[in-house]
């Protein structure tokens, strides 16, 4: 487990958020106010809820393989960006 700022995370879900703090301007020009589901440091899913963007995620990935991403800029945002498996310290 890898800690980041104050959340804890595996090594797998930090190079996703990782992912999205790089490039983040690009990801916002995209889908600014969408919710993005990012795996493997691909966007994988784009939605307009957290709700929706977890539910239809989870039909084809396990709980912890994903991070689910408010696609804005800033870093606001940073702290709902674990949805998988993260222990909040």
């Amino acid at each position: 487990m890898i800690e980041y700022g104050s959340i804890i995370m595996n090594e797998k879900l930090k190079e996703d958020f990782e992912y999205y703090i790089n490039n983040q301007d690009e990801l916002v020009k995209k889908y600014n106010g969408k919710f993005i589901i990012i795996k493997n440091k691909s966007v994988i899913g784009i939605y307009d809820s957290e709700k929706e963007a977890i539910e239809k995620t989870l039909i084809n990935n396990e709980m912890g393989t994903f991070i689910v991403q408010k696609c804005e800029p800033g870093t606001e945002s940073y702290s709902q960006a674990y949805h998988s498996r993260v222990i909040f310290a």
